[in-house]
């Protein structure tokens, strides 16, 4: 037996015990106990039952880059990691500490697009509808199990290699609640696919998770494109395989991003920290060290959209000891026909909506 499935038994008792009491809490909402709000504009749900990793950010910007383009669209998130309460408008000026890492990546991005965060989705939406009275939908970025507000359209992510339906409730596997509630998903969309996905793990899949007649399967992948600098966003730096990076990550996994720079760059070390996490002094100067170290004449440091956005609160740092640090832009890519697919259901509902 390995030390994994030994660690997971002894932690089932308080995984039962956890288990039980999100499945009080979702019993109260089922029979009316606790009320879930539903709103009189379409409300599109992004989420996952598991903690992190299944691509949510990504996901929440292909809907957005998308949606954009023909509806007025708005994001509310909770704004994990920020220090600050309340309902709040994010602004291209914030910082992570004041707004939270991915909204305010996803207003930097998207800057003509309102994006705010609050803790309660339920009082958040009014408050930012009331704020931008043109906003005809609202992005809902990890809401799956905020029950307070139904949503619209539920869509729920689950990553290629770590599916829900071979996880564990916490804290002996990743699963917030059990794998049962994925049946509250309209969309269920695999993420993090391997390009090359054969029809048989396709199909593998679609048997595990077993989708009710009403939801719908897609799958996803990755496409990362050209590093651009931290501190001139202007310059960009194509990777090739005469490149040696040292990646500098705080993200629920990075397999995925491991195995797109295996055949990208000549070599990659990597420092990896707890999701959200905020860079301390004496971590940076372990990297200046650790990049210091690299003996190379072609090298860098790497790190991901949403880590950039804590780094550059330490962006004197970098300048004063003139590190190279680039930002890995990511994007979605539907495998096959399945954008055509998740389009039009998308398009449906918003189509179909009644207050």
């Amino acid at each position: 037996m390995s030390e994994d499935i030994v660690i997971r038994i002894l932690l089932l008792p308080l995984a039962l015990l956890y288990g039980l009491g999100v499945g009080i809490r979702n019993f109260f909402y089922k029979v009316g106990v606790l009320r879930s709000v539903r709103f009189d504009l379409p409300v599109i749900s992004v989420g996952n039952l598991s903690v992190g990793g299944a691509g949510k950010s990504p996901h929440i910007e292909y809907l957005v880059r998308w949606l954009d383009q023909f509806l007025d669209v708005a994001v509310l998130s909770r704004g994990y990691g920020r220090n600050t309460m309340g309902f709040r408008d994010v602004s291209t000026i914030d910082t992570a500490e004041m707004v939270g890492d991915e909204p305010l990546q996803f207003k930097r991005k998207f800057p003509n697009v309102p994006i705010s965060v609050s803790e309660s989705r339920a009082l958040g939406v009014p408050e930012l509808v009331k704020r931008s009275p043109q906003t005809q939908c609202v992005l809902l970025d990890d809401a799956f199990q905020h029950l307070a507000v139904t949503p619209g359209l539920n869509v729920l992510l689950t990553e290629f290699s770590r599916p829900f339906t071979r996880d564990w409730l916490l804290p002996s596997g990743r699963l917030r609640e059990g794998r049962y509630n994925y049946r509250r998903a309209d969309i269920i969309v695999v993420t993090k696919c391997p390009e090359d996905l054969s029809d048989a793990q396709r199909q593998q899949l679609l048997h595990e998770i077993d989708p009710y007649p009403r939801q719908h399967v897609f799958f996803s992948r990755y496409q990362y494109d050209t590093p651009y600098d931290l501190l001139r966003p202007d310059l960009q730096r194509p990777l090739d395989l005469d490149t040696d990076v040292l990646l500098i990550s705080a993200i629920a996994n990075t397999d995925y991003l491991l195995k797109h720079l295996q055949g990208a760059v000549k070599s990659a070390q990597t420092i990896e920290f707890e999701d959200h996490h905020y860079f301390k002094e004496d971590e940076l100067s372990d990297m200046l060290r650790r990049f210091g170290r690299l003996d190379s004449r072609n090298k860098i440091i790497l790190t991901t959209e949403k880590d950039a956005m804590r780094l550059e609160l330490h962006r004197d740092f970098f300048w004063k000891n003139n590190i190279p640090v680039y930002v890995l832009p990511v994007s979605v890519a539907f495998l096959g026909d399945d954008e055509q697919g998740f389009q039009a259901e998308v398009k449906r509902v918003l189509q179909e909506f009644t207050s």
